[in-house]
């Protein structure tokens, strides 16, 4: 049984056709409806916001490098061309997550309980945020798709799930992880 389970793992590496089938069931769970869609912003070289940082003036905060634009747009077209309905698209106030909305989507909403909390200065804000994202949930029409645009650190408190730059992950009602898509920079 062992050396049968080891041919199906190599089977499953190698060929190339598991992902297809694997991207294909996620894009029939997205024309269902009623996912939570986060994604991680685009690529933003660095780590963190330097001391400075200001959330009104973009100069301050790390921002989308070139590689992170091209990816935002991939992003958009992945939905475009896999024609996914969402709903609405929420993102952090950060520049780089409304940037990746922008770009991706044009036409977005902030929503505060977005916001980074990895720095030591909004590290307070962590548990406000998750009652507040909560608190928005509850008001939800489940039968739409609702994009979030965040950081890592909001989507790995939300859903114990430690996201790349521009990775979409797809979750249910209950926030259970249906699914990960890694978009390339």
């Amino acid at each position: 049984m062992k050396i049968l389970n080891y041919l199906v793992i190599i089977f499953i590496c190698i060929n190339p056709s598991v992902k297809a089938d694997s991207k294909k069931i996620l894009i029939d769970e997205f024309q269902k409806g009623g996912k939570l869609i986060f994604i991680r912003h685009a690529y933003a070289p660095g780590g963190g916001d330097p001391d400075n940082f200001d959330i009104n003036d973009c100069t301050t905060q790390r921002n989308l490098s070139d590689s992170g634009r091209v990816q935002s747009k991939k992003i958009g077209n992945f939905f475009k061309k896999n024609k996914i309905s969402i709903g609405k698209v929420y993102s952090s106030e950060w520049c780089r997550c409304k940037e990746t909305a922008f770009i991706a989507f044009k036409e977005y909403e902030t929503k505060n309980f977005l916001n980074s909390f990895f720095s030591t200065k909004f590290a307070n804000n962590r548990e406000k945020q998750i009652i507040d994202f909560n608190k928005f949930l509850s008001t939800w029409d489940k039968d739409q798709n609702l994009v979030f645009v965040t950081h890592y650190v909001v989507i790995s408190e939300i859903l114990n799930y430690a996201p790349s730059s521009g990775e979409i992950v797809v979750s249910d009602k209950s926030l259970k992880v249906i699914d990960t898509l890694e978009i390339e920079y």
